[in-house]
């Protein structure tokens, strides 16, 4: 009865792990797209970006409105591509990192008081994303893959 049972979910493992390229390759896409949308949204605006960094008392607002725009913006395409997915996701991560920290710092520090708050906060799930992608790699299809096939496996 145990070895059946075993077998039994062995088959569910297998199956389900054939899932996660599927899954990675949708969040990448969506998520790389919405980064590059953002992106592309502090740049074009980029005079109303930076007075909201200064309100926020981020210094050199306008610097860190083409640095936090670029990274976004081309980040954004890179993980929706999957091409250096494990290494652009690192400014990724900072960027939404310092996002909640100036923008939503009050949801950081109630976290426990009120979990609701820091999980539907605008940076969580872009966060999340970059986590994903750095922890686990951008799946089967992507161009960090197609690239390592093509190298040998290396």
């Amino acid at each position: 009865m145990n070895s059946k049972l075993d077998g039994v979910y062995s088959v569910y493992v297998s199956t389900v792990s054939k899932l996660q390229s599927v899954f990675l390759l949708v969040i990448r896409l969506y998520w790389g797209w919405q980064f590059f949308l953002t992106g592309k949204g502090k740049l074009m605006h980029l005079d109303r970006t930076a007075g909201f960094f200064a309100d926020l008392h981020i210094p050199m607002p306008k610097l860190n409105a083409m640095l936090a725009g670029s990274t976004e913006c081309f980040g954004g395409l890179l993980l929706l591509l999957g091409l250096g997915s494990r290494i652009i996701t690192v400014p990724l991560a900072f960027c939404m990192f310092v996002a909640y920290w100036t923008a939503d710092h009050d949801k950081i520090v109630g976290i426990f008081n009120d979990p609701d708050a820091f999980v539907t906060a605008t940076p969580f799930l872009f966060l999340m994303t970059v986590l994903i992608v750095l922890l686990f790699g951008p799946g089967a299809f992507s161009l960090d893959a197609l690239i390592k096939k093509f190298r040998g496996g290396k």
